[in-house]
């Protein structure tokens, strides 16, 4: 028995330490009156950490949990009068399989001229889930540790590029009203939403859908809005202790980096992000000049960052939280379905 407990705390000693990090990153960022502190305080921070090589380790579910607070929050943002609007969004969700194609086409060859081996370039491009994308193509024969930290590249790069263009390029404001503090919202609204976050992601993982954190809490609550009965969106500390939590998971995921492994693959994920820049940027003037969508919400609809990511982003600045979240939706189901099927023909 001793032996157990010594193990179970040396197990928790890490996760410990990765939350002093992020909690020192948080501070620092707030002290310094630096953008969205809950955010990049504890993702710099523990990035940095784990390029030291300090002893951290991820918060494996409780980081995962996190997602479902988002998932609500775009649950509840779904009323009657968003679903009339869905409509209007046709053209621009039909861009999305071509704008997945032409990054996955376009990835590939600039891995592939990398010397990256063609399986490992083909899933190195895809523009979906991180976690989906190193299962797919290791179980293909990829490269799972330059997958891991391509990926991880590129949704840090975006995460942290996404807020300057807004702020920068769009003049938006990062600090849009997130939610109410939970002292003021009704008991029976927050036992509403913890009842659809772990509901909906406990039917979501049973039937195996892909995200099922995001998108299960996600279904759940929109059904529950939709009737009428979800009123409010989750309160500002879970919005807060989110993105604290996916900060630290951004972060981490470069445990055990070595100097090779970060001029190699990581240097080729900063690269791959700026032609994603490029990408993103024509297809969402494409989509402002076809349909007339703002050019906001156009770029963070096509910013191929994670789904969890991008929707706070969207959150902090205000944006049409339906607008944005659908396209991603779109964008990772084209992903998630075609990757594997083109594979074949990707990867020669």
């Amino acid at each position: 028995m001793a032996a157990r407990g010594g193990g179970a705390l040396t197990g928790l000693a890490p996760r410990l330490g990765t939350l002093a990090v992020a909690a020192l990153g948080t501070l620092a960022f707030w002290a310094l009156d630096l953008p969205l502190p809950f955010l990049f305080g504890p993702m710099f921070a523990c990035l940095a950490a784990a390029l030291l090589r300090l002893p951290l380790a991820g918060l494996g579910k409780v980081s995962i949990a996190a997602r479902t607070v988002l998932g609500i929050a775009v649950g509840a943002s779904l009323t009657p009068a968003v679903v009339a609007v869905l409509p209007t969004m046709a053209l621009s969700l039909l861009l999305v399989p071509l704008y997945v194609a032409v990054i996955a086409a376009v990835g590939t060859w600039f891995f592939r001229r990398l010397r990256f081996d063609p399986v490992t370039s083909y899933y190195a491009a895809m523009p979906g889930g991180l976690q989906d994308m190193v299962i797919f193509g290791s179980e293909a024969g990829g490269d799972p540790r330059a997958l891991s930290l391509i990926q991880a590249t590129r949704v840090l790069l975006i995460v942290t590029l996404a807020p300057l263009i807004l702020s920068v390029g769009f003049g938006a404001s990062l600090d849009a009203p997130i939610g109410a503090p939970a002292a003021a919202l009704p008991v029976a609204q927050m036992a509403l939403m913890a009842a659809a976050g772990a509901v909906g992601w406990w039917i979501a993982a049973k039937v195996g859908l892909f995200g099922a954190s995001i998108l299960g809490p996600l279904i759940a609550a929109g059904a529950l809005s939709l009737a009428g009965v979800l009123e409010h969106r989750p309160p500002a500390e879970a919005i807060l202790a989110a993105q604290f939590l996916i900060g630290i998971g951004i972060g981490v995921g470069y445990l055990g980096v070595t100097p090779a492994e970060v001029r190699r693959d990581v240097a080729a994920g900063v690269g791959f992000v700026l032609v994603l820049a490029v990408l993103t940027v024509a297809f969402a003037e494409a989509v402002v000049w076809l349909t007339g969508a703002p050019h906001l919400e156009a770029f963070l609809a096509f910013a191929p960052g994670g789904q969890a990511e991008m929707t706070i982003i969207a959150i902090l600045v205000g944006a049409d939280l339906g607008f944005v979240v659908v396209h991603h939706l779109v964008r990772l189901a084209v992903v998630i379905t075609c990757a594997p099927l083109f594979a074949g023909r990707g990867t020669k």
